[in-house]
């Protein structure tokens, strides 16, 4: 448990430190806001009450879209902080790591800790928008939703110490990481419904985790049951695998099951990586 906590907290000092890693990793969130919600809320809400007629007016295309903001927060915070493995491996300290009694699975987990503590972090803070969006989530859904925030960083923080631990350069780690990460998002249903697809990306679909994760936090932090039934079908918030409504804690552990897995994958990795 020390070394975890070793490395957990480093990941945290030096996330503080760095003040231009803080803002740069709000840019793409909030343009997307701006972008998303400014300029397409007017669009979508007048097309819901049009074509949906009675049990859309209370619609709000910004309050479906920001869990989904939040998400995307979490997915890029969490995977491009494995990028200091790669500038731990270029300065030794990775190798100092690797030949000390710490585990591997000491190492990955300290790891995804750290990932998933910092992209929690940034979630949160993303919540102080909140009141000047003109949005009314209350406050027991986003207390719930935290701890749910935090696996889901630590999720998806494994698919970057993976790729980290293969790649020897941050420019090649960051080139690879932005080719997953832009599909893993407009795939996910974080910024638009995701239930007409076409078969083929339906299968892509189904198997992102992100797609779970932006699933648990609409129904957490959104009154769905508020919702008509058309609104929420329209809206793809009826989630379905093989034509089965999947459930918040299926969702949950699907994503549990996915950190485990590449908590696993990372420590064999680590075991081959020269550092």
């Amino acid at each position: 448990m020390e070394g975890i906590f070793a490395i957990w907290q480093r990941d945290l000092k030096k996330f503080f430190r760095d003040r231009a890693r803080l803002f740069g990793s709000f840019t793409m969130p909030i343009l997307f806001l701006l972008i998303f919600g400014g300029g397409l809320s007017g669009t979508m809400e007048s097309m819901m009450t049009g074509n949906l007629g009675e049990g859309s007016e209370n619609f709000n295309y910004v309050e479906f879209i920001f869990p989904g903001i939040v998400s995307m927060t979490l997915l890029m915070t969490a995977i491009f902080s494995a990028m200091s493995i790669i500038e731990d491996k270029n300065f030794g300290y990775m190798k100092e790591i690797l030949v000390s009694p710490i585990s591997r699975v000491s190492i990955a987990v300290g790891k995804m800790s750290g990932a998933a503590t910092v992209s929690t972090i940034q979630g949160v803070i993303l919540f102080l928008l909140i009141p000047f969006l003109g949005l009314s989530y209350s406050i027991v859904s986003l207390l719930l939703v935290i701890p749910f925030m935090f696996l889901l960083g630590a999720a998806l923080s494994g698919v970057g110490l993976l790729f980290a631990s293969m790649i020897k350069s941050t420019q090649g780690f960051q080139l690879i990481v932005q080719i997953l990460v832009m599909p893993m998002i407009f795939l996910s249903g974080a910024l638009f419904p995701i239930n007409n697809m076409p078969g083929w990306l339906n299968v892509i679909v189904k198997l992102n985790p992100v797609t779970y994760g932006v699933d648990v936090m609409k129904k957490i932090m959104i009154d769905v049951e508020s919702l008509s039934s058309t609104v929420r079908e329209t809206m793809g918030l009826n989630l379905t695998v093989f034509g089965r409504q999947v459930s918040v804690l299926e969702e949950i552990l699907f994503i549990l099951g996915f950190a485990i897995l590449f908590v696993a994958i990372a420590t064999v990795s680590f075991k081959h990586a020269h550092a």
